[in-house]
């Protein structure tokens, strides 16, 4: 087994398809994960225009590139989000509209619905992204928040996401929620939680990502172990928490890159996640998808980073034994 190794471009999305598509290629990369933002992946065209998908899929094979996924995570933030001035920024402008929050909210979830639509055409099963929350501002409980608040929150995502599940279902594509601070499920309680107010819909899964885990605390390998059935797509991110004694893990309003931090995002294997211990479990769950590096460090310059990281990822993926190590000692001839 081998694992294809592909290049996520949410943050390359300041550089063109082609350029970054052959860049990805010039890094060793075997596929890509295009974003729906920038001129990576536009979900409308793929819609409006019957050549959109095929020339794409035509530019990516000329170059020997594989595509399992496309990921629709700012438009997903905006479905269940209380809407304000920073989403305008992170959002086409036939989503933003006039700004009005219920409005945003809609065309937010059709264009959710438009992302399936648009995968099912350029042949992709998986689409990644995030569903936003109402009830990301609660998650410290004072002033005291009544569990029925919490409810409604969990009950709003059954509310608008099952008719974009619907929409999933008819095209034959998975959604995979990257758990994810500020989304419905952050951890793996609120992760379970998701899946039960959704009555675990087979259109709705995980998009596996160990580095928004590792800082909270969490596991990431008992994320795995927890959803063994919902890993529909694994990013490869690493993240290294900075405690000094003044830093705090809620990080004083310090954007990303401020050493002052209390964690950070790295370069794969320059962080605390354990990929040793991921590989291993996803191979018990029999995962073999593939394996998408979502880069970021603020502290290196990205395409050596990148290069390092596909170089890395490639030496540490292995296949699971398809014999058990004594077996030779069972052999009474």
């Amino acid at each position: 087994m081998s694992r294809p190794v592909t290049l996520f471009t949410g943050q390359w999305a300041d550089l063109p398809f082609t350029e970054m598509s052959q860049m990805t290629k010039d890094f060793g990369y075997d596929g890509i994960e295009l974003a729906c933002w920038g001129d990576h992946f536009d979900v409308k065209q793929a819609l409006e225009d019957d050549n959109y998908c095929k020339e794409k899929r035509a530019a990516l094979d000329q170059l020997g590139l594989q595509c399992h996924a496309i990921s629709a995570h700012l438009a997903g933030q905006a479905v269940l989000d209380n809407i304000d001035s920073r989403h305008q920024a992170i959002l086409p402008d036939y989503v933003w509209g006039d700004g009005d929050p219920a409005g945003v909210n809609a065309r937010a979830a059709e264009e959710l619905m438009n992302s399936a639509r648009a995968a099912q055409k350029f042949n992709v099963e998986v689409v990644n992204g995030f569903t936003g929350s109402s009830i990301w501002h609660l998650l410290y409980s004072f002033p005291p928040v009544p569990p029925s608040m919490i409810d409604a929150g969990f009950d709003l995502l059954a509310e608008r996401f099952n008719p974009i599940l619907d929409v999933f279902g008819e095209c034959g594509v998975k959604f995979a929620l990257e758990v994810h601070p500020t989304e419905i499920a952050f951890d793996i309680h609120s992760a379970h939680r998701a899946l039960e107010v959704l009555e675990h819909r087979p259109e709705f899964g995980f998009n596996f990502d160990p580095s928004h885990l590792i800082w909270q605390g969490i596991d990431p390998v008992q994320f795995i172990r927890e959803f063994p059935d919902r890993i529909f797509h694994v990013h490869i991110k690493d993240a290294s928490v900075t405690l000094d004694g003044r830093s705090g893990i809620n990080c004083s309003h310090l954007n990303f890159g401020d050493p002052r931090r209390g964690w950070d995002f790295r370069s794969p294997g320059r962080g605390d996640v354990d990929f040793e211990e991921i590989i291993r479990a996803l191979n018990v769950i029999g995962y073999t998808g593939p394996l998408s590096i979502e880069w970021e460090d603020s502290g290196m310059e990205r395409t050596f980073g990148a290069t390092e990281a596909c170089e890395f990822t490639k030496k540490l993926d292995f296949a699971p034994s398809n014999v058990a190590f004594d077996a030779a000692f069972d052999d009474k001839n």
